[in-house]
């Protein structure tokens, strides 16, 4: 493995300060070493709805208020894990919401449940929302990054990609995804 995906999500989520969760998940990692974070995007999570947002929906505390059944995904996967920490800052437990079963393994599959009228709302990104015609209520923007060996930063695959990061191309399909901040494409993050 060259290098891996990570969007981490802490204790402190909020619209602000989500770009900070993977550095300072890796601060809190003892003994890193020769690691680099190389940013890919910022991108925006939130709520994904039916079209006209028949449930008023525009938080999670809306979410448990109304009984509305919420489509979640996998345990281990980012959107997860941001749902729990949103959870924990509004005070809201997981199992004090209707949730839909099984999990989706993807955000397409949970706007496709939404869709198709199994789920009320689910969190992944205002491009899963996009791509499937659904109504969206932003939450937070979070980084996107890779996380990669120093050492490996500097091969050749991993230099054509980061120099693809920052090809205009990358720029204007993340313009045409919708809810995609290139700003951070290709530069180091942290490194240790």
């Amino acid at each position: 493995m060259l290098a891996t995906a990570i969007h981490f999500h802490g204790d402190d989520v909020s619209a602000n300060s989500a770009g900070d969760s993977n550095i300072s998940a890796l601060r809190a990692l003892p003994g890193l070493h020769d690691a680099v974070l190389v940013g890919v995007v910022r991108r925006e999570q939130g709520l994904l709805l039916a079209p006209g947002n028949p449930k008023d929906l525009r938080s999670l505390p809306d979410v448990l208020a109304s009984g509305a059944k919420i489509a979640v995904r996998q345990p281990g996967a980012g959107a997860q894990f941001l749902l729990d920490a949103l959870l924990k800052r509004a005070g809201i437990s997981l199992k004090d919401l209707q949730r839909l079963e099984p999990p989706c393994l993807t955000g397409p599959d949970l706007a496709a449940a939404i869709r198709a009228g199994s789920a009320d709302c689910g969190i992944a990104t205002r491009a899963a929302a996009a791509s499937a015609g659904l109504d969206f209520v932003p939450l937070i923007w979070e980084s996107f990054d890779l996380l990669m060996r120093q050492r490996s930063y500097f091969r050749p695959a991993l230099q054509a990609l980061v120099g693809f990061l920052r090809d205009k191309r990358l720029q204007q399909r993340a313009t045409e995804l919708t809810g995609y901040d290139t700003a951070p494409a290709g530069q180091i993050r942290f490194a240790a």
